[in-house]
Protein backbone atom coordinates (compact mmCIF):
# COMPACT_ATOMS: atom_id res chain seq x y z
CA UNK A 1 0.00 0.00 0.00
CA UNK A 2 2.74 2.33 0.72
CA UNK A 3 4.33 2.05 -2.84
CA UNK A 4 1.10 2.60 -4.10
CA UNK A 5 0.25 5.81 -2.39
CA UNK A 6 3.55 6.80 -3.18
CA UNK A 7 3.31 6.29 -6.86
CA UNK A 8 -0.19 7.99 -6.85
CA UNK A 9 1.83 10.95 -5.05
CA UNK A 10 4.05 10.79 -7.61
CA UNK A 11 1.91 10.94 -10.95
CA UNK A 12 -1.55 11.84 -9.69
CA UNK A 13 -1.61 15.07 -10.04
CA UNK A 14 -0.75 15.46 -13.84
CA UNK A 15 -3.00 12.14 -14.71
CA UNK A 16 -5.84 14.75 -12.74
CA UNK A 17 -4.54 17.21 -14.92
CA UNK A 18 -4.75 14.97 -18.27
CA UNK A 19 -7.89 13.82 -17.22
CA UNK A 20 -9.92 17.12 -16.76
CA UNK A 21 -8.80 19.17 -19.62
CA UNK A 22 -9.51 16.40 -22.14
CA UNK A 23 -12.82 15.59 -21.25
CA UNK A 24 -13.34 19.42 -21.39
CA UNK A 25 -12.75 19.29 -25.21
CA UNK A 26 -14.75 16.02 -26.22
CA UNK A 27 -13.10 13.09 -25.57
CA UNK A 28 -14.79 10.34 -23.63
CA UNK A 29 -12.40 10.45 -20.60
CA UNK A 30 -14.08 10.18 -16.76
CA UNK A 31 -12.73 13.16 -15.25
CA UNK A 32 -15.19 12.40 -12.36
CA UNK A 33 -14.16 8.90 -11.60
CA UNK A 34 -10.37 10.86 -11.39
CA UNK A 35 -11.79 13.82 -9.01
CA UNK A 36 -13.67 11.12 -6.56
CA UNK A 37 -10.30 9.28 -6.44
CA UNK A 38 -8.05 12.35 -6.34
CA UNK A 39 -10.50 13.22 -3.15
CA UNK A 40 -10.12 9.91 -2.00
CA UNK A 41 -6.12 9.65 -1.89
CA UNK A 42 -6.67 13.49 -0.06
CA UNK A 43 -8.40 12.16 2.55
CA UNK A 44 -5.70 10.09 3.07
CA UNK A 45 -2.71 12.12 2.21
CA UNK A 46 -0.63 10.85 -0.42
CA UNK A 47 -2.28 14.24 -2.42
CA UNK A 48 -2.51 17.60 -1.22
CA UNK A 49 -6.30 18.50 -1.54
CA UNK A 50 -5.75 21.96 -1.86
CA UNK A 51 -3.55 21.58 -5.24
CA UNK A 52 -5.81 18.79 -6.39
CA UNK A 53 -8.18 21.06 -6.47
CA UNK A 54 -6.35 23.76 -8.01
CA UNK A 55 -5.29 21.68 -10.41
CA UNK A 56 -8.33 20.29 -11.47
CA UNK A 57 -10.30 23.76 -11.61
CA UNK A 58 -7.17 24.98 -13.65
CA UNK A 59 -7.17 22.02 -16.16
CA UNK A 60 -11.10 22.38 -16.58
CA UNK A 61 -10.73 26.29 -16.59
CA UNK A 62 -8.12 25.99 -19.65
CA UNK A 63 -9.89 23.78 -21.71
CA UNK A 64 -13.52 25.66 -21.35
CA UNK A 65 -11.41 28.91 -22.14
CA UNK A 66 -9.73 27.81 -25.31
CA UNK A 67 -13.16 26.14 -26.31
CA UNK A 68 -14.78 29.61 -25.87
CA UNK A 69 -11.90 31.06 -27.90
CA UNK A 70 -12.30 29.09 -30.95
CA UNK A 71 -16.08 29.29 -30.59
CA UNK A 72 -15.79 33.05 -30.79
CA UNK A 73 -12.67 32.58 -33.73
CA UNK A 74 -14.03 30.20 -35.91
CA UNK A 75 -18.03 30.91 -35.40
CA UNK A 76 -20.16 28.42 -35.86
CA UNK A 77 -18.06 25.98 -37.93
CA UNK A 78 -16.73 24.49 -34.61
CA UNK A 79 -20.45 23.62 -33.40
CA UNK A 80 -21.17 22.27 -36.84
CA UNK A 81 -18.25 20.07 -36.26
CA UNK A 82 -19.21 18.89 -32.70
CA UNK A 83 -22.91 18.34 -33.99
CA UNK A 84 -21.77 16.08 -37.04
CA UNK A 85 -22.26 12.92 -35.26
CA UNK A 86 -26.23 13.86 -34.79
CA UNK A 87 -28.45 12.82 -37.44
CA UNK A 88 -29.36 16.37 -38.14
CA UNK A 89 -26.51 18.56 -37.71
CA UNK A 90 -28.53 21.77 -38.58
CA UNK A 91 -31.27 20.65 -36.55
CA UNK A 92 -28.46 20.22 -33.54
CA UNK A 93 -27.11 23.31 -33.89
CA UNK A 94 -30.29 25.37 -33.61
CA UNK A 95 -31.54 23.50 -31.10
CA UNK A 96 -28.45 23.99 -28.88
CA UNK A 97 -28.31 27.43 -30.06
CA UNK A 98 -31.56 28.76 -28.90
CA UNK A 99 -32.10 26.42 -25.65
CA UNK A 100 -28.42 28.16 -23.94
CA UNK A 101 -29.73 31.30 -25.60
CA UNK A 102 -32.73 30.95 -23.22
CA UNK A 103 -30.74 29.31 -20.15
CA UNK A 104 -27.45 29.56 -21.21
CA UNK A 105 -26.07 31.72 -18.09
CA UNK A 106 -27.49 28.77 -15.65
CA UNK A 107 -26.96 26.32 -18.13
CA UNK A 108 -23.61 26.83 -18.52
CA UNK A 109 -23.10 26.57 -14.19
CA UNK A 110 -24.47 22.91 -14.63
CA UNK A 111 -23.51 22.16 -18.03
CA UNK A 112 -20.12 19.91 -16.65
CA UNK A 113 -22.77 17.28 -15.01
CA UNK A 114 -24.81 16.81 -18.60
CA UNK A 115 -22.39 14.78 -20.67
CA UNK A 116 -22.45 16.04 -24.68
CA UNK A 117 -23.63 19.82 -23.00
CA UNK A 118 -20.12 19.90 -21.09
CA UNK A 119 -18.38 20.10 -24.36
CA UNK A 120 -21.06 22.32 -26.30
CA UNK A 121 -21.29 24.91 -23.96
CA UNK A 122 -18.03 26.84 -23.99
CA UNK A 123 -17.98 27.26 -27.76
CA UNK A 124 -21.68 27.94 -27.41
CA UNK A 125 -21.17 30.93 -25.20
CA UNK A 126 -18.10 32.14 -27.73
CA UNK A 127 -20.33 31.60 -30.81
CA UNK A 128 -23.03 33.90 -29.32
CA UNK A 129 -20.89 36.75 -28.43
CA UNK A 130 -21.02 35.85 -24.43
CA UNK A 131 -18.89 38.43 -23.16
CA UNK A 132 -15.53 37.02 -21.39
CA UNK A 133 -15.33 38.17 -18.59
CA UNK A 134 -19.05 37.05 -18.15
CA UNK A 135 -18.39 33.76 -19.35
CA UNK A 136 -15.48 33.36 -16.99
CA UNK A 137 -17.44 33.76 -13.78
CA UNK A 138 -20.06 31.30 -14.94
CA UNK A 139 -17.77 28.81 -15.94
CA UNK A 140 -15.87 29.13 -12.57
CA UNK A 141 -18.62 28.45 -10.77
CA UNK A 142 -19.80 25.59 -13.01
CA UNK A 143 -16.34 23.58 -12.84
CA UNK A 144 -15.90 24.49 -8.99
CA UNK A 145 -19.37 23.34 -8.29
CA UNK A 146 -18.40 20.03 -10.97
CA UNK A 147 -15.01 19.60 -9.14
CA UNK A 148 -16.28 20.40 -5.29
CA UNK A 149 -18.81 17.74 -5.79
CA UNK A 150 -16.99 14.83 -6.94
CA UNK A 151 -13.97 15.33 -5.27
CA UNK A 152 -16.18 15.51 -2.02
CA UNK A 153 -17.56 11.98 -2.48
CA UNK A 154 -14.37 10.89 -2.95
CA UNK A 155 -12.72 12.44 0.57
CA UNK A 156 -15.87 11.46 2.33
CA UNK A 157 -15.68 7.72 1.06
CA UNK A 158 -12.16 7.34 1.42
CA UNK A 159 -12.13 3.71 2.91
CA UNK A 160 -12.14 2.59 -0.78
CA UNK A 161 -9.01 4.31 -1.35
CA UNK A 162 -7.33 1.16 -2.13
CA UNK A 163 -9.69 -0.26 -5.06
CA UNK A 164 -9.98 3.55 -6.40
CA UNK A 165 -5.99 3.77 -6.12
CA UNK A 166 -5.51 0.78 -8.06
CA UNK A 167 -8.16 1.87 -11.12
CA UNK A 168 -6.10 4.97 -10.57
CA UNK A 169 -3.03 4.01 -11.91
CA UNK A 170 -4.28 1.03 -14.31
CA UNK A 171 -6.53 4.23 -16.35
CA UNK A 172 -3.19 6.27 -16.16
CA UNK A 173 -1.07 3.73 -17.72
CA UNK A 174 -3.64 2.56 -20.39
CA UNK A 175 -4.58 6.42 -21.59
CA UNK A 176 -1.44 5.66 -23.62
CA UNK A 177 -2.74 2.65 -24.94
CA UNK A 178 -6.31 4.46 -25.61
CA UNK A 179 -4.51 6.94 -27.51
CA UNK A 180 -2.63 4.69 -29.90
CA UNK A 181 -5.73 2.74 -30.39
CA UNK A 182 -7.33 5.97 -31.55
CA UNK A 183 -4.74 7.29 -33.83
CA UNK A 184 -4.14 3.68 -35.25
CA UNK A 185 -8.26 3.42 -35.36
CA UNK A 186 -8.45 6.83 -37.56
CA UNK A 187 -5.93 5.66 -39.51
CA UNK A 188 -7.68 2.53 -40.78
CA UNK A 189 -11.01 3.78 -40.59
CA UNK A 190 -9.58 6.43 -43.61
CA UNK A 191 -8.01 3.65 -45.62
CA UNK A 192 -10.80 1.51 -45.60
CA UNK A 193 -12.87 4.48 -46.46
CA UNK A 194 -10.24 5.10 -49.61
CA UNK A 195 -10.82 1.95 -50.65
CA UNK A 196 -14.41 1.74 -50.53
CA UNK A 197 -14.83 5.28 -52.63
CA UNK A 198 -12.66 5.10 -55.43
CA UNK A 199 -14.68 7.76 -56.84
CA UNK A 200 -13.03 9.93 -54.70
CA UNK A 201 -9.40 9.93 -55.68
CA UNK A 202 -10.82 10.43 -59.41
CA UNK A 203 -12.89 13.97 -58.12
CA UNK A 204 -10.99 16.89 -61.05
CA UNK A 205 -10.12 20.15 -59.24
CA UNK A 206 -10.06 22.98 -61.39
CA UNK A 207 -8.89 26.49 -60.25
CA UNK A 208 -11.06 29.54 -59.53
CA UNK A 209 -10.06 30.80 -62.72
CA UNK A 210 -10.70 28.05 -64.81
CA UNK A 211 -14.19 28.00 -63.31
CA UNK A 212 -15.37 31.47 -63.25
CA UNK A 213 -14.24 31.29 -67.13
CA UNK A 214 -16.58 27.92 -67.15
CA UNK A 215 -19.59 30.00 -65.45
CA UNK A 216 -19.23 33.14 -68.21
CA UNK A 217 -20.42 30.98 -70.67
CA UNK A 218 -23.83 30.44 -68.82
CA UNK A 219 -24.21 26.98 -69.45
CA UNK A 220 -22.33 25.96 -65.85
CA UNK A 221 -23.69 25.73 -62.41
CA UNK A 222 -22.31 26.24 -59.45
CA UNK A 223 -23.57 24.44 -56.00
CA UNK A 224 -21.88 25.86 -52.31
CA UNK A 225 -21.76 22.65 -49.91
CA UNK A 226 -20.62 23.85 -46.93
CA UNK A 227 -20.98 21.41 -44.42
CA UNK A 228 -22.46 24.60 -41.70
CA UNK A 229 -24.73 26.53 -43.52
CA UNK A 230 -24.81 29.74 -43.31
CA UNK A 231 -25.53 31.17 -39.80
CA UNK A 232 -23.87 34.03 -39.57
CA UNK A 233 -25.95 37.53 -40.90
CA UNK A 234 -22.73 38.44 -43.19
CA UNK A 235 -22.51 35.13 -45.09
CA UNK A 236 -21.53 35.48 -49.00
CA UNK A 237 -21.23 32.99 -51.33
CA UNK A 238 -19.90 32.77 -55.16
CA UNK A 239 -21.86 35.00 -57.24
CA UNK A 240 -24.83 33.06 -58.90
CA UNK A 241 -24.35 29.89 -56.56
CA UNK A 242 -26.95 27.70 -55.62
CA UNK A 243 -27.18 25.31 -52.18
CA UNK A 244 -27.06 22.26 -52.48
CA UNK A 245 -27.32 20.78 -48.55
CA UNK A 246 -24.37 18.31 -47.91
CA UNK A 247 -25.83 16.16 -45.13
CA UNK A 248 -29.16 15.39 -47.07
CA UNK A 249 -27.19 14.41 -50.05
CA UNK A 250 -28.60 11.57 -51.65
CA UNK A 251 -31.95 12.93 -51.26
CA UNK A 252 -31.24 15.99 -53.03
CA UNK A 253 -28.33 14.66 -55.90
CA UNK A 254 -30.82 13.71 -58.52
CA UNK A 255 -31.83 17.29 -58.25
CA UNK A 256 -28.17 18.34 -59.47
CA UNK A 257 -28.35 18.19 -63.78
CA UNK A 258 -26.64 15.93 -65.56
CA UNK A 259 -26.63 18.33 -68.98
CA UNK A 260 -24.14 20.62 -67.48
CA UNK A 261 -20.71 21.20 -66.17
CA UNK A 262 -21.51 21.34 -62.46
CA UNK A 263 -18.54 23.21 -59.96
CA UNK A 264 -18.81 22.42 -56.23
CA UNK A 265 -17.08 24.69 -53.23
CA UNK A 266 -16.38 24.20 -49.30
CA UNK A 267 -14.17 26.34 -46.77
CA UNK A 268 -13.31 22.95 -45.05
CA UNK A 269 -9.36 21.40 -44.56
CA UNK A 270 -8.69 19.77 -48.38
CA UNK A 271 -11.80 20.63 -49.56
CA UNK A 272 -13.00 17.51 -47.80
CA UNK A 273 -17.02 18.21 -48.04
CA UNK A 274 -16.94 19.18 -51.42
CA UNK A 275 -15.10 15.89 -52.98
CA UNK A 276 -17.63 14.24 -50.82
CA UNK A 277 -20.47 15.71 -52.72
CA UNK A 278 -18.75 15.32 -56.03
CA UNK A 279 -18.09 11.55 -55.57
CA UNK A 280 -21.60 11.23 -55.46
CA UNK A 281 -22.91 12.85 -58.16
CA UNK A 282 -20.19 11.51 -60.16
CA UNK A 283 -21.50 7.91 -59.33
CA UNK A 284 -24.77 9.12 -60.54
CA UNK A 285 -23.29 10.65 -63.92
CA UNK A 286 -23.00 14.23 -62.88
CA UNK A 287 -19.99 16.39 -64.91
CA UNK A 288 -18.38 17.66 -61.87
CA UNK A 289 -15.52 19.49 -60.72
CA UNK A 290 -13.94 21.13 -56.89
CA UNK A 291 -12.90 24.56 -56.99
CA UNK A 292 -9.38 24.10 -55.14
CA UNK A 293 -8.80 26.11 -52.23
CA UNK A 294 -13.02 26.47 -52.39
CA UNK A 295 -14.80 30.26 -51.15
CA UNK A 296 -11.26 31.52 -49.93
CA UNK A 297 -9.37 31.10 -53.08
CA UNK A 298 -12.23 32.61 -55.01
CA UNK A 299 -12.34 35.31 -52.77
CA UNK A 300 -8.18 35.70 -52.94
CA UNK A 301 -9.09 35.67 -56.80
CA UNK A 302 -10.93 38.85 -56.74
CA UNK A 303 -13.68 36.94 -58.18
CA UNK A 304 -17.28 37.87 -57.30
CA UNK A 305 -20.04 37.42 -54.55
CA UNK A 306 -22.78 38.14 -53.41
CA UNK A 307 -24.92 38.14 -49.95
CA UNK A 308 -27.03 35.14 -49.39
CA UNK A 309 -30.28 36.09 -49.92
CA UNK A 310 -32.64 36.26 -46.59
CA UNK A 311 -34.28 32.90 -47.44
CA UNK A 312 -30.94 30.65 -47.26
CA UNK A 313 -30.08 32.17 -43.86
CA UNK A 314 -30.10 29.89 -40.47
CA UNK A 315 -29.62 32.70 -38.49
CA UNK A 316 -28.31 32.06 -34.89
CA UNK A 317 -29.39 33.54 -31.76
CA UNK A 318 -26.51 35.64 -30.02
CA UNK A 319 -26.11 37.18 -26.61
CA UNK A 320 -26.96 40.60 -26.37
CA UNK A 321 -24.36 41.89 -23.93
Amino acid sequence: MESLLSGLSQHGYSILFLFAILETIGFPIPAALALMIAGAASARGSLQPSLTVANALSAIMLGDTLMFLMGRHTGWRLLGALCRLSLNPESCMLSSAGLFQRRGRVALVFAKFVPGINTMAPPLAGSMNMRLGQFLRLDLAGAALYVGAYWSLGFLFSDALGAMTRGYQVVGRALGWVFVAIVVGYVVFKVQAWIKAPSLRLVPFVSPAEAAGALSSGTALIYDVRSHGYYDRKATRIQGSRRLEPNAIHQVADSVPRDHPVFLYCTCSGEATSARIAGVLLERGARVAVIKGGLSAWKKAGLPVEPVPAEDLAVMPVFDS
